[in-house]
């Protein structure tokens, strides 16, 4: 008997993780914003949705799918930006949503300090950026919103952002993944930039070393508005999905 009921599970597990797949696989195939710096290439609809797997299939299986749908891609005619890595950036997203879901916040920490010490110190990097404000210069941290996500991860919003998501009344389950979705989605980008730097600056060096400073100084200016937009869209979409599969206790409310 319960070995019938591990089947089945295993059986609505295999079949979740193929059909989420392959939606991941036909979004990302829709552009959304270009990638500066990389003529040619752009963002996909699928960032959208990233946070969204590890929320509602596990870090494990959800980042699995991830994996797959971007091979798909591929597959389907994606161009490859990183050497076959371009599954990082959302892996690590739905990965970090999906733990914090089950409250396993410390590994969550963990990787964002390792990844956001590591574009700190990579030579490529923009830390600071200077603008004009009137007759006077302000210099910012390039990194300001990926600290304000980090810090989240270190206050009770963590923990109150998961008991929203776990809520079943509507205002609350939408402001809880919308918390969830933004933290997300920086540790998506903060891969990306990596990447961004690591593949195509000091691998394969098709982007020159004293180019990426104008690119960072370009992407300053972009990225609050990209990363707020798929934090709007992540939440407007995956609300009504996660209570609709409560609804029909595919989902555990709790």
């Amino acid at each position: 008997m319960q070995e019938n009921t591990l089947n089945r599970l295993s059986a609505r597990t295999l079949a979740f993780a193929a059909i989420f797949a392959a939606v991941y696989a036909v979004l990302r195939l829709v552009p959304t914003f270009p990638m500066v710096g990389l003529p040619g290439a752009s963002f996909s609809l699928s960032d959208a949705i990233a946070p969204l797997y590890g929320v509602i299939l596990g870090p494990y299986v959800g980042g699995f799918s991830i994996v797959l749908g971007t091979f798909l891609a591929i597959g389907l005619g994606r161009p490859v930006s990183f050497m076959f890595l371009d599954f990082l950036p959302a892996t690590i997203n739905a990965l970090s949503t999906g733990l914090l879901l089950k409250r396993k916040w410390k590994i969550v920490v963990s990787v964002y300090a390792v990844l956001l010490l590591a574009f700190l110190l990579n030579p490529l990097s923009l830390l600071l950026v200077e603008f004009p404000i009137g007759d006077a210069k302000i210099v910012f941290p390039f990194n300001w919103m990926h600290i304000i996500a980090f810090l989240m991860l270190l206050t009770p919003i963590r923990e109150k952002a998961v008991q929203w998501v776990k809520s079943p009344l509507a205002t609350q389950n939408s402001k809880g993944l919308a918390l969830i979705a933004f933290i997300g989605t920086m540790m998506q980008h903060l891969t990306g930039s990596m990447l961004f730097e690591v593949v195509l600056g000091l691998w394969l060096k098709v982007i020159a070393a004293e180019a990426y400073k104008g690119i960072w100084a370009t992407v300053f200016y972009l990225y609050p508005v990209e990363r707020l937009i798929l934090t709007m869209l992540a939440t407007v979409i995956g609300a009504p999905i996660l209570r609709a599969l409560r609804r029909g206790k595919i989902l555990e409310a709790g």
